[in-house]
């Protein structure tokens, strides 16, 4: 039984128009012709920045005057890798922090004087943001800067 204000489960709407969305003539699924338009020009941009990268490797290989195809697919792997945001380690915690700052809509330097607040010298978060190691001193004020636990932040950290 439906409310009178709940839609019906089943619809139908005779004024929605999908396109196929294709991938080197294979049809991968249907949208709508505007999200469709955003979504491959968007995957053709990716595809011409991976091509630009495996160029660049390319010729990095040729000018320090060694290298092959696999030393070239390896330079690209490792710098896809790089450019991509990291899940674990330091890292993850420096976007951590900055996500908590975000969320919490303050500025850098207010920011730094909350983290001081909670006993996170600023020169202990700088240390962060620029990758070294977090001492086992820093999980109490991390966990209480993160609104988290200090198992969460080592999790992190480990991976």
């Amino acid at each position: 039984m439906h409310l009178p204000n709940e839609p019906p489960a089943w619809q139908v709407k005779a004024t929605d128009t999908y396109i196929t969305l294709r991938h080197e003539n294979q049809v991968v699924g249907m949208i709508k012709p505007d999200i469709a338009a955003r979504i491959v020009a968007l995957l053709n941009d990716e595809e011409r920045l991976k091509k630009a990268l495996q160029l660049a490797c390319y010729d990095l290989m040729i000018r320090s005057g060694g290298g092959g195809a696999r030393e070239v697919d390896y330079l690209c792997t490792k710098y896809l890798t790089q450019a991509g945001r990291p899940t674990s380690g330091t890292g993850a915690i420096a976007l951590w922090l900055k996500q908590r700052q975000t969320d919490l809509d303050i500025t850098d330097q207010e920011f730094e004087r909350f983290c001081d607040s909670y006993r996170l010298l600023p020169i202990k978060l700088q240390g962060i943001y620029e990758g070294r190691e977090i001492d086992s001193s820093m999980l109490t004020p991390l966990s209480r800067v993160l609104g988290c636990s200090v198992e969460e932040i080592l999790q992190v950290l480990e991976g």
